[in-house]
């Protein structure tokens, strides 16, 4: 079985399970909380740019380069609701987060990797159909995420159940979907593994570095900046995986193996976080 069939129908299920958390006022938080939705979405989308200034700092192969921008350009992970929880964060700033990255970068995400591919992909003769990204990310991101959210709405009790048996399966998905495409590309990776690991680890370290920094600088509660760094430290993996692997966009899994680096990174790293303050504490 192509590893394809796996992952869409789980970055499908995962958006489905986010709509179906979702409330009116998870997006009008932006009114009431404008600074620090501002703050976590800034920390978000300029995550592209800091991953690729890292690839060009330590002159990363091309292929590599566009997985690592690709990864970044991705939004908030559905796990960073329960990260922040058990950071004692903000988890209402963190639904709003994920939501309100995951409906933008389904339009930024195609314009981003549209340059980085005409900067790079040449030379490894990659183009990008970007109406073919747009599309496969309105269907199998922004189309579960509308028919949770109308669950929810009309459904609630419903939504409820239905959402607590599928968050269980998250965090299990993501590390299967590492697992397959680990496997697939066991000798690219380890052959890989130091330079691949540590840009990663760099990205991951500076967006978390920077949004605490910015988080700070913007006079944000204590609850808030937690979560604003769980919130720009964790990327939705599964749809970096997607795309790459994807018939319809790069059918490449070579591009997913800095998202499968990075999804492990990113749980090591919060999760250390996580420990690290409750030892404060």
């Amino acid at each position: 079985m192509k590893s394809i069939l796996i992952v869409l129908p789980i970055l499908t299920l995962l958006m489905f399970c986010l709509g179906l958390t979702l409330e009116a006022k998870d997006f009008l938080l932006v009114i009431k909380r404008g600074k620090a939705v501002a703050g976590g979405l800034f920390g978000q989308l300029i995550m592209p740019l800091v991953a690729w200034v890292v690839a060009q700092a330590i002159h990363l192969d091309p292929v590599f380069t566009i997985g690592l921008v690709l990864i970044a350009c991705c939004p908030g992970g559905s796990s960073s609701n329960i990260f922040s929880m058990l950071a004692k964060g903000d988890v209402a700033l963190s639904v709003s987060l994920t939501a309100m990255s995951s409906i933008i970068t389904l339009f930024t995400l195609p314009l981003i990797m549209q340059m980085a591919t005409c900067a790079v992909g040449q030379q490894i003769g990659i183009k990008l159909p970007i109406m073919n990204l747009l599309m496969q990310n309105l269907v199998t991101m922004l189309l579960p995420i509308l028919i949770g959210i109308g669950i929810r709405y009309y459904k609630p009790k419903l939504a409820a159940r239905i959402a607590h048996v599928l968050s269980k399966f998250a965090f299990p998905a993501l590390m299967l979907l590492a697992g397959i495409f680990f496997v697939q590309h066991k000798e690219t990776i380890t052959s890989n593994f130091g330079v691949l690991g540590f840009a990663v680890t760099l990205l991951l370290l500076v967006a978390v570095s920077f949004a605490a920094v910015l988080s700070f600088l913007i006079g944000l509660k204590t609850a808030e900046r937690r979560t604003i760094i769980i919130e720009v430290g964790m990327q939705n993996a599964a749809q970096a995986i997607a795309i790459a692997s994807s018939p319809f966009v790069f059918n490449d899994g070579r591009f997913a193996i800095p998202a499968i680096l990075y999804a492990l990174m990113m749980n090591v790293v919060l999760l250390t976080y996580v420990g690290w303050l409750k030892v404060k504490k």
